[in-house]
């Protein structure tokens, strides 16, 4: 298409008795078949006028002016200005009463006087090139500063006497990357996720994550993805390189690592290191729970099967029980306990997240400090209602750690078979 449409800057200089500076502007793309009137309607839209019910009201640079049929009689008959028949805009085209370099006037409101100064631009435009599409109406394709209410109204019910109401403490959910408001959303199902891991069943698995809060369960999740891709490489693609996305932006330990399996297992790359079926959440059981009941777990890098250290212990367990680790040592990679600030990490991290209530922050913050910390968070969270939400996020961390340790001897875990 022709450059064929001109280019029109609208600048609103002031109005309701206030100069405005800088002038905030718009830039419109106007067509050969577009009116006057079509123009106002355009401009309204483009400076957020939402009353409408004022008059419109063109002035050109020799003194013509268009507006409706009604007020241009009453116009005709006035007492001061240039003696001319007001044209009826919506009837007169722009493109055939301005040129390029023109300037004219644009008023809207003559009671409040929202004056705008239009300046038809020296070149035209192809709007597909500018737009990429061609409009019915006149369309802003550009535009600067701040577009003041017609009324001046600050707020809903601004009557222009009242004080500024008080901002809330909290900030709005949108502000914060919180929106849709987690709590209304559903929610991961933690033993709906398992058992879809557990018996290998891809679809049921897709279906357990699909329209869910995934991003406190994320280790657990792409666990799973490994499988689903395996089985469904199609549908499971795209929910595939969101969790990539996720892990890398979260960062929390083991997720860069999970991060480059799933993405070597969709380009169907080798993967570096030993592969191996370990069961992440038995070793951070194991590695991360009560220190009187284990003091670390062996894997065995020829199956990925996890042992409690107490295994290599007659005495506890027993002749026929007993792994003998001694007998092949590199055949088994011994993981320490790991103590229990990595926990209290844990509990900081999900206060952190807390941001759509700051509140609540404050007290999961007050509540880790201190002695008896661990008890008084879980106090908390029951009388919040978050403890399984919390139970999953633990989870979670617990096993991109044993990911993250398992990963620094060369051991990439995938899903069992």
């Amino acid at each position: 298409m022709a450059k064929n449409w001109l280019s029109i800057t609208v600048e609103l200089l002031g109005g309701r008795g206030q100069d405005l500076w800088p002038w905030p502007g718009r830039i419109f793309a106007v067509g050969p078949s577009h009116t006057f009137e079509d123009l106002a309607h355009a401009i309204n839209d483009g400076f957020a006028r939402w009353d409408r019910a004022h008059l419109s009201v063109f002035t050109l640079m020799d003194g013509q002016v268009l507006t409706d049929e009604k007020t241009g009689n009453e116009l005709a008959g006035a007492m001061a200005g240039p003696l001319l028949r007001p044209l009826d805009f919506a009837r007169t085209k722009v493109a055939e009463t301005v040129r390029p370099g023109d300037e004219f006037q644009f008023e809207f409101d003559l009671g409040d006087g929202w004056m705008h100064r239009c300046t038809v631009g020296s070149e035209k435009v192809d709007p597909l090139k500018t737009l990429g599409i061609q409009p019915k109406t006149p369309l802003p394709y550009w535009g600067w500063g701040t577009i003041p209410d017609q009324y001046g109204r600050r707020w809903e019910d601004d009557d222009g006497q009242g004080r500024t109401p008080r901002r809330p403490r909290e900030p709005h959910t949108m502000l914060t990357g919180q929106w849709p408001n987690h709590r209304q959303l559903p929610q991961l199902e933690a033993e709906e996720l398992r058992s879809a891991a557990a018996s290998c069943d891809a679809e049921a698995f897709l279906a357990a994550v699909s329209g869910r809060l995934i991003d406190d369960a994320l280790q657990q999740v792409g666990q799973g993805m490994l499988m689903a891709i395996e089985q469904k490489p199609d549908d499971a693609a795209d929910a595939t390189f969101s969790v990539i996305n996720r892990l890398i932006f979260r960062g929390f330990p083991g997720d860069q690592e999970l991060a480059d399996l799933l993405l070597a297992r969709l380009r169907g790359v080798p993967l570096e290191g030993e592969a191996l079926p370990v069961d992440l959440e038995l070793l951070s059981s194991l590695l991360e729970g009560d220190p009187g009941l284990s003091s670390g777990a062996y894997v065995d890098r020829h199956t990925g099967e996890v042992y409690p250290g107490s295994l290599t212990d007659p005495a506890m367990v027993g002749e026929d029980a007993t792994i003998d680790t001694d007998q092949d040592p590199s055949r088994w990679l011994w993981l320490e306990h790991i103590d229990s600030r990595k926990a209290w990490e844990d509990m900081a991290a999900f206060a952190r997240q807390q941001v759509h209530n700051l509140e609540l922050k404050e007290r999961m913050e007050s509540a880790i400090e201190g002695r008896g910390a661990f008890r008084a968070f879980r106090a908390l969270l029951r009388e919040e209602g978050l403890s399984e939400a919390w139970e999953l996020f633990s989870a979670d961390r617990r096993i991109g750690r044993a990911r993250q340790l398992l990963a620094a001897e060369g051991i990439t875990v995938t899903h069992p078979a």
